[in-house]
């Protein structure tokens, strides 16, 4: 009997797939870890349709349909069926425009409901407490509380944070150059108490993690943080705080937004602020904001007081 082991099969592949990666690389810029995510949802369709002894060319909606069947019956919620639909309907669209189809068979195609999830925001006092979480008196808490201190002040992504160098920096303007989703770029204020903590970690303590990188922000090692490092760290100085709420990567940046229109910052500035392509991506904070004015309204308008008992009313 033989003890050779069998290697898995390699993933199925299509001349389409790789133009279109390529396409996504090289004109619309998008990141390595944003590349493999549309690699894996495109071939997870390519598997579907092998298994099927069906063509990539002659997919129609109804293969669609089908598959988005397929994903449900394996248990995806609908914010992934609308990930992958998202993927598909990008991938079809650019087959039709090359010609390659007459017309995308995604096009057509609903997303999936999906919930009006309100974001995790922190409260002024926890925001306060959050960022005295740090021990400022050593480098490493120096560094995490410059990196907190710029997640609020800016808004900013996890993975904007860490891909910072020393050339987006502007002390004397007070202004970050940010590249978010698809290295689109912009200038990004941040107030006066954030740029003090950046310039004074940039000139008295990131030298004590011997640079090996560019990044501004370093590990140990002297090379740049992961996103992942960052979101530990959150974390950790999150229970130090004794903020017992759910927190995630984005709960400063979700902070930051609802925060600025609480203040009466307009949703257009906070849009640009926040990097959003679409408005419709920075009106969920009006959600929030509304039920604050809603809480806010049932606890102080004399009107909203619980009713007295009618024999203690004094008539009309």
């Amino acid at each position: 009997m033989s003890t050779e082991k069998t290697s898995p099969p390699s993933p199925p592949t299509h001349a389409w797939v790789e133009s279109y990666l390529t396409h996504l690389t090289v004109d619309k810029g998008l990141s390595e870890h944003s590349i493999e995510a549309y690699a894996q949802d495109i071939t997870g369709f390519l598997i579907f349709l092998n298994s099927h002894d069906a063509r990539l060319e002659s997919v129609t909606d109804d293969t669609l349909f089908l598959y988005l069947v397929h994903l449900r019956s394996r248990g995806l919620a609908s914010r992934s069926l609308a990930r992958h639909l998202s993927a598909l309907r990008g991938f079809f669209a650019f087959a039709a425009d090359e010609s390659w189809l007459p017309a995308s068979p995604a096009a057509l195609i609903e997303n999936p409901k999906l919930p009006r999830l309100l974001p995790d925001v922190l409260s002024r006092e926890q925001v306060e407490k959050l960022l005295a979480a740090p021990d400022t008196d050593t480098p490493l808490g120096y560094r995490d509380r410059t990196m907190l201190e710029l997640l609020y002040a800016a808004g900013l992504r996890v993975s904007e944070l860490v891909g910072l160098t020393l050339g987006d920096f502007d002390a004397q303007a007070g202004l970050l150059r940010v590249f978010g989703k698809g290295a689109k770029e912009r200038l990004t204020p941040i107030h006066a108490l954030a740029r003090d903590f950046l310039s004074t970690y940039l000139q008295s303590v990131r030298g004590a993690f011997h640079p090996r990188e560019q990044f501004i922000f370093l590990n140990r090692s002297g090379k740049g943080l992961t996103r992942q490092a960052v979101w530990k760290g959150i974390k950790r100085h999150a229970t130090a705080a004794g903020i017992p709420e759910r927190i995630s990567p984005h709960s400063l940046r979700h902070s930051f937004a609802t925060h600025l229109l609480e203040g009466g910052a307009d949703l257009r500035t906070v849009q640009m602020l926040l990097g959003h392509a679409d408005i419709s991506a920075t009106e969920i904070y009006t959600h929030v904001q509304a039920a604050r004015l809603v809480a806010v309204h049932r606890a102080h308008h004399p009107r909203s007081a619980p009713s007295k008992p009618a024999d203690e009313d004094e008539g009309l």
